[in-house]
């Protein structure tokens, strides 16, 4: 696993990438560099960015609820990506698609496209368009659109860890994972060699936290929704 996150103090981890308290992000960018995606904040109440969209091809690991993965998705399209959500239930994502309102034909905008779980030809990811693809198939999902290209970032929603999905899991360049029972979080243990310390804090997080783990990476983060998220999403929760 290698980590993907920016850091602009050279340290390892991820960074804050603005100076402002997260209340404001409604205000400000959602992004402070092409491709930076806020996903929280720190323990300093410093918005975090992820670097997502990528001149290489990218795999990130949700692992939690439908939550996390829907605001992924409509932050990814807050910065101008492409998001195709493949997906075998439709209707919980209908929001994320409204969101991106209405072409002039008055179908709903390709920028959010609804796909089902089988192969599909997938828009082009440029620099100027970068593509993200949800893939939310469940525990032990089919890798059916892996990343090929720059600029083409695949998301793998799992709603808990299953021991088959332990490769495509250590094969992510970020995890990000929210409160797993203990059964889970030892899993994750044995997966990514950690000590007993971070296994437990992975058992204990709040509703609102969660952790991103890359190569010499362990940073809890704490999400961040702004008013137009509620209006969508509800409130921040780990559950579908």
């Amino acid at each position: 696993m290698s980590s993907r996150v920016r850091d602009t103090t050279n340290q390892g981890g991820v960074a804050p990438e603005f100076t402002v308290n997260p209340t404001m992000l409604d205000a400000i960018s959602p992004s402070g560099e092409r491709g930076g995606i806020v996903i929280g904040s720190n323990s300093n109440n410093e918005p975090l960015t992820l670097s997502a969209l990528r001149a290489e091809p990218t795999r990130i690991v949700l692992v939690g609820g439908l939550y996390l993965g829907r605001q992924f998705a409509l932050r990814a399209t807050a910065v101008g990506a492409w998001v195709v959500i493949a997906t075998g239930r439709e209707q919980a994502w209908h929001a994320v698609q409204r969101s991106a309102g209405m072409g002039p034909d008055g179908r709903p905008s390709p920028l959010v496209q609804l796909r089902r779980l089988s192969p599909i030809e997938l828009p082009r990811a440029s620099e100027n368009a970068p593509l993200v693809v949800v893939h939310d198939g469940g525990p032990t999902p089919q890798d059916l659109f892996p990343p090929r290209a720059p600029w083409h970032t695949t998301v793998y929603l799992l709603p808990y860890l299953h021991p088959q999905a332990s490769t495509m899991a250590n094969a992510a360049d970020l995890v990000l994972m929210q409160r797993l029972p203990t059964g889970q979080a030892e899993l994750a243990a044995r997966i990514w060699n950690l000590p007993q310390q971070m296994m437990q804090q992975l058992t204990s997080l709040q509703d609102d936290q969660v952790i991103a783990l890359g190569r010499n990476l362990w940073q809890p983060i704490r999400l961040v929704t702004t008013a137009t998220e509620q209006q969508i999403l509800g409130p921040v929760r780990r559950g579908d």
